[in-house]
């Protein structure tokens, strides 16, 4: 069984795309040409890398993953709010081996003129330099994967941080079942339609 680490590490390599602030704490200028470029190079390694989730007899049909266009309306600047405890929680996944994370804080943003919420977490072992971000909304189960995506948030020396939702993924197991991937904990189930990112 592939451990959910390296699903993490290769996707995060294939498919981050900064988004900064400047010095005012605005998002930046948002860029199509780097998000459609970005989606080609992970359209590549699927097909041909040795580290492809596909199965090897799945990879020379590949013709690419399938995205919403990228949206600059789905970049939003949020609040985070570190947990004054941190709980540490038992995370179910695809295959039933549960795994040990800390819920480290949420964020805080709005969206489509509501206000929304999503915690963040980080895998007991592996903290790492990013936050791990799962999440349904209402598009799971009907344009995108039925378990939810994920998102990656690199960690900052700040309480304001930038989601750009554009960035979006499926878990691994969506491609193949020899994967073992984090179940969304209901906390992170957001009442809007999040369409951007990846499809199922």
């Amino acid at each position: 069984m592939r451990v959910f680490a390296l699903c993490l590490s290769i996707v995060a390599a294939l498919f981050l795309i900064s988004c900064e602030e400047d010095e005012g704490g605005s998002v930046n200028e948002f860029n199509e040409q780097e998000i459609i470029e970005l989606r080609k190079a992970k359209d590549e390694a699927f097909s041909a890398s040795s580290t492809s989730p596909l199965p090897e007899d799945k990879r020379a049909s590949f013709t690419g993953l399938k995205y919403f266009d990228p949206d600059p309306d789905y970049v939003v600047e949020a609040a985070f709010v570190a947990s004054a405890r941190p709980d540490t929680i038992t995370m179910q996944t695809s295959t039933s081996e549960p795994r040990q994370a800390i819920r480290a804080g949420e964020f805080q943003f709005e969206l489509r003129g509501a206000k929304h919420k999503l915690a963040a977490y980080t895998f007991i072992g592996s903290e790492g330099t990013s936050f791990f971000v799962p999440f349904t909304d209402r598009t799971t189960g009907h344009d995108t994967y039925y378990a939810g995506r994920y998102l990656d948030i690199p960690k900052i020396d700040a309480d304001r941080y930038v989601i750009d939702f554009n960035e979006a993924y499926n878990p691994y197991c969506a491609y193949n079942d020899r994967y073992s991937c984090p179940l969304v904990p209901r906390e992170n189930d957001l009442a809007v339609a999040i369409r951007a990112g990846e499809k199922k």
